[in-house]
């Protein structure tokens, strides 16, 4: 994935509407929920009340809603009424979900909902509304500021509504959530995207890609086993986190100290210990994997063992390929699993030339 042009490159195309940054960056304005083009005629908001995005998928999961003058997720033409219908059924419930029985009711053929959005999008509707539900309620993650106040900022209008979308990922409306002790959470910016780490003072419990599909089941596992809420804000591991991916991604330092603490059952506990002997740089099969756990006919356990990781990069299921050598399955989506090896195998590479 390309890095973003410098912030004052983007803003600059913006108060120009430089048509020639269409498609490199989308600009989500704080003060009204809203994500749009670069060249959106809509009146230009001042440069602190930015937020700048790679795609329209980030923008969402940054808790903006596409823009209805400058349509960023429809460049070129206007979208099918059936999908603008959907949408419109999002955003009056974005904190909830839409399930097939509630698409009939509304006279939609649940089918034909997925086919025309997957094509026309290239994501499904489900994503489309949960990334919608999980950037409502990230809003609060990343800000860690009063209710009230993160509900103006989104530009949600209804705040039972963002209540319902914090509560429905992170277990209690925040209100409730900052008066006990829990897991801390943050939304961490990064290269390949949104990251949301959640720790406690045991340590790192989550890391993982924001657009992870599965990434509301493992916070719901961790209420669950926890007996416990998450709350936004800071914490010692989480500032130590985010200093160190922050280092990896600058090829500065691949070594990760902060203190771990996964949730998982014996043997998937066992199974992420191999994963973290697996090298920097290096790759190492599931047979292979099965192996060190003496374990040998164990390979597909061991996928899922590795499936169920919830603390990505720092336990390294990125490094497991398969015995031929090809890329498999990877939560966070192959592409970022590929770059991850190669960003690996060239910093290696720079600290072995230093020496």
């Amino acid at each position: 994935m390309e890095l973003l042009p410098p912030n004052d490159t983007m803003y600059a195309a913006l108060l120009e509407r430089d048509a020639s940054f269409e498609g490199i960056f989308f600009v989500g304005v704080r003060t009204t929920g809203i994500f749009c083009r670069p060249t959106c005629p809509a009146k230009k908001p001042a440069r602190q009340n930015v937020d700048f995005f790679a795609t329209p998928s980030e923008a969402l999961l940054g808790g903006y809603r596409p823009c209805l003058r400058c349509q960023p997720m429809d460049p070129e033409q206007r979208p099918p009424k059936l999908i603008e219908q959907l949408r419109a059924e999002v955003e009056r419930a974005p904190g909830g979900r839409l399930t097939d029985k509630e698409l009939t009711a509304l006279r939609i053929d649940p089918s034909t909902a997925r086919r025309q959005f997957q094509r026309h999008y290239g994501m499904t509707f489900q994503a489309y509304h949960r990334a919608r539900r999980m950037g409502l309620a990230l809003r609060e993650v990343r800000e860690g500021s009063r209710v009230d106040e993160a509900q103006t900022e989104s530009g949600f209008e209804s705040a039972s509504g963002f209540r319902e979308a914090f509560a429905r990922i992170f277990g209690e409306a925040p209100t409730l959530a900052k008066e006990r002790l829990g897991l801390f959470a943050q939304r961490l910016e990064t290269p390949l995207g949104a990251m949301i780490a959640v720790a406690d003072d045991e340590g790192l419990r989550l890391l993982e890609f924001a657009e992870r599909r599965a990434l509301e089941r493992e916070i719901g596992i961790l209420r669950q086993r926890l007996r416990t809420n998450i709350v936004p804000g800071e914490h010692r591991h989480l500032d130590k986190i985010r200093q160190q991916l922050a280092a990896y991604f600058s090829g500065e330092s691949m070594e990760f100290s902060v203190p771990l603490a996964p949730i998982g059952s014996a043997f998937q506990m066992r199974t992420w210990e191999v994963l973290r002997s697996i090298p920097i740089a290096q790759t190492r099969s599931y047979s292979w994997m099965a192996n060190q756990l003496g374990i040998p006919a164990a390979r597909r356990a061991v996928g899922r063992a590795n499936g169920m990781n919830m603390i990505s990069i720092i336990i390294p299921c990125h490094r497991v390929i398969r015995a031929d050598g090809t890329l498999c399955g990877y939560g966070g989506g192959l592409w970022r699993k590929k770059w991850l090896l190669e960003h690996e195998r060239k910093a290696k590479a720079r600290t072995t030339d230093d020496d």
